[in-house]
């Protein structure tokens, strides 16, 4: 009956790691768009920024900067940790530059933020 037991056990427990790494891959992915500064995305309609120098003077200034997607979607660069950061130090090197960032996407009331694991210069 122990040995039932543990297998039962075993299993569930199985099943919810398998659950929590499927949610994960779900929410993983990789974004291609320009860092600017998150004023200009949406005031000035930019599909891209409009100098390097303008994106870093932004974000010294204090505005957040954030991801523009080849399909237009902005992505907010978020920390996943408690409490929170801001992620300009991490995007401030590719300021009005294309990159490639990867991470987990979340989905809120329209906006979509991300957690960069991973972000590189286009090629």
């Amino acid at each position: 009956m122990k040995a039932r037991a543990w297998v039962s056990n075993g299993l569930v427990v199985a099943m919810l790691v398998f659950a929590v790494a499927a949610i994960a891959a779900d929410n993983a992915v990789t974004v291609k768009g320009y860092v600017l500064d998150s004023a200009c995305a949406f005031t000035k309609g930019l599909d891209k920024p409009i100098s390097k120098q303008c994106a870093v003077s932004c974000a010294k200034a204090g505005s957040q900067l954030v991801i523009l997607s080849e399909d237009g979607t902005i992505y907010w660069p978020i920390a996943d940790t408690t409490p929170s950061s801001g992620q300009n130090a991490k995007l401030l090197p590719f300021a009005g530059e294309k990159v490639t960032a990867s991470g987990r996407v979340y989905d809120r009331g329209g906006s979509k933020a991300l957690v960069i694991a991973k972000i590189e210069a286009a090629k």
